[in-house]
């Protein structure tokens, strides 16, 4: 076998592999880093077994978040060792400060929600922003995607920035779970005597509208109730407003008034303390910081996957 075919054969190994580890990690127990590895693994072996082309980006972007979504998972298949672990008082102390002694998501929903002799009443505004929420699923790929196609010359660096953001986010809910808003209500911390003061309108209104399909939805985009700190909805967003910035005013503007609506959406609905938006700001600033420095080892590491690249499409 020549060379270059065994070079292909092994990257389809790391693509399969890393498809395959995250579907398997429960049944075969095997080390949290090790599955991890395998699975941000396959990206890499993409991009050696096929020729750089834009299917190979969108290809690339789907293994990367296939991994970002176990790497975001894997913590809470041990529920209950994971809520040993879990924060719970320091957003919620740092938030009445924000809060001016209530937490900001108290004050916006005893302002704004309605709640009815017949439950709860749901305004424009609020399914507004149930749907700015859901919504967020489709922007930071969308971003890229507008950025592909538009201005491809950019597209490695932007694609880069935004999942380094959605990578090193993910490492927090492994060393520092933090309990969201709605989640501390329901263990009764915030408002003490087993009241819930928060209400999770998200879930409420999904189980209004999609009525017997939110479940197998709800399983499909949840996961992990304990990835709050810092909130990826919202650093990821606000990387994506910067990039489409770098490339027209319009975009800019328009990923901005997305960015404020979401956060908006975040804290009323109780989703995230204003605390986790500003650590997920903090985090999109010191992965935007720091990329000069990463960019001679990141540059590399490309040129390194390029020569392999280039071995296995070689010509006997």
């Amino acid at each position: 076998m020549r060379l270059s075919s065994s070079i292909r054969a092994a990257a389809w190994g790391a693509v399969a592999a890393g498809v395959a580890a995250p579907l398997a990690r429960k049944r075969v127990g095997a080390p949290a880093l090790l599955v991890q590895a395998v699975a941000f693994a396959a990206p890499v072996g993409l991009c050696v077994a096929v020729r750089r082309s834009r299917a190979r980006d969108v290809g690339t972007c789907c293994l990367q978040m296939w991994a970002y979504v176990a790497a975001y998972k894997h913590p809470h298949d041990d529920p209950q060792a994971q809520r040993q672990s879990t924060h719970f008082a320091y957003p919620i102390i740092a938030d009445r400060v924000l809060g001016l002694g209530e937490l900001p998501t108290v004050r916006l929903q005893r302002a704004l929600a309605k709640v009815g002799p017949e439950g709860a009443e749901w305004s424009l505004l609020d399914r507004a922003l149930v749907w700015t929420h859901w919504s967020w699923f489709m922007v930071p790929h969308g971003s890229l995607a507008f950025i592909l196609a538009r201005h491809p010359e950019r597209f490695p660096r932007a694609a880069t920035l935004m999942y380094a953001v959605f990578d090193v986010g993910a490492s927090f809910y492994w060393v520092v779970p933090t309990a969201p808003p709605w989640y501390a209500a329901a263990e009764a911390m915030p408002g003490g005597d087993g009241v819930p003061t928060v209400r999770r309108m998200m879930v409420e209104y999904g189980e209004l509208f999609w009525q017997d399909g939110w479940g197998p939805l709800y399983s499909v985009f949840g996961g992990n109730p304990l990835a709050a700190m810092p909130s990826l909805h919202f650093a990821t967003s606000l990387m994506a407003a910067l990039l489409l910035t770098e490339v027209g005013a319009l975009p800019g503007v328009l990923g901005f008034a997305y960015l404020i609506a979401l956060g908006f959406a975040l804290v009323y609905l109780g989703e995230h303390y204003l605390v986790d938006l500003l650590g997920g700001a903090a985090l999109t600033a010191a992965v935007r910081r720091m990329a000069p420095r990463a960019g001679p080892l990141i540059a590399r590491f490309g040129r390194a996957v390029a020569q392999l690249e280039a071995m296995a499409h070689a010509r006997a």
